[in-house]
């Protein structure tokens, strides 16, 4: 009752469409969440993810729960979460894609979830990573560990149209360090990220953390661009 009363006065809106949510609708409307464009790579093999990362980095299963399109409803979602700081997105997002990876048994043998870490500066002024929320929701459901005291940036970010792969590689793999290795050792990582386009960034960490001995890599994303 005092939260019907609530969204009458304030009402909570659908992140895809902008109308009022229902008492009983979260984050999107029913008619938003039906028509969210899935790419459930995890429920395919040889998958679109999978094969970003062929012949440039040992990946054990690849994953995005949702395909990113222009002024669609995914991009809608990672730029209310990354620009506007609901982190609730994130909730939703990881609890949704941790719930179906907890049954897949590929994916139950994966030991610590690990987000792509922002430089300080970034950090200091967004004031929270935008995929810290979506990873822990995952940890939670694969009952791992959540780890972002692992892998740190320690140079801030060019623009995308620098991000060019072959442009920036040689020095974009040094933009991440490692610190207490010891408890990557013999690990079965799952690096996580918002989205994925070219996979550069996901590579660059991927390289830093598989100089660790024994080390297994899996990725997942919010979503991949269509």
């Amino acid at each position: 009752m005092f939260h019907d009363f609530l969204d009458l006065l304030y009402p909570r809106m659908c992140y895809g469409c902008e109308k009022a949510l229902t008492s009983n609708e979260k984050i999107l409307c029913t008619n938003c969440l039906h028509g969210l464009p899935l790419a459930d790579h995890h429920l395919q093999t040889d998958n679109p993810v999978e094969k970003i990362f062929y012949g440039r980095i040992p990946v054990e299963n690849a994953t995005s729960l949702l395909l990113f399109e222009k002024k669609g409803v995914t991009q809608k979602l990672i730029h209310n979460l990354k620009y506007r700081g609901h982190q609730e997105i994130g909730n939703f997002l990881g609890t949704w894609l941790g719930a179906e990876l907890k049954e897949l048994p590929a994916w139950k043998e994966i030991t610590m979830v690990i987000p792509v870490p922002l430089h300080k500066q970034k950090l200091k002024k967004r004031g929270f990573n935008q995929v810290a929320q979506f990873g822990m929701e995952i940890a939670k459901a694969l009952e791992i560990p959540y780890r972002d005291d692992v892998l740190l940036k320690i140079s801030a970010s060019q623009t995308q149209t620098l991000k060019k792969r072959f442009a920036r590689w040689g020095t974009f793999e040094e933009t991440f360090i490692l610190q207490n290795e010891k408890a990557l050792k013999d690990a079965h990582v799952l690096l996580v990220d918002d989205l994925v386009t070219t996979g550069a960034t996901l590579e660059a960490c991927a390289h830093k953390i598989l100089t660790v001995p024994g080390i297994k890599i899996s990725v997942a994303t919010m979503a991949v661009t269509h």
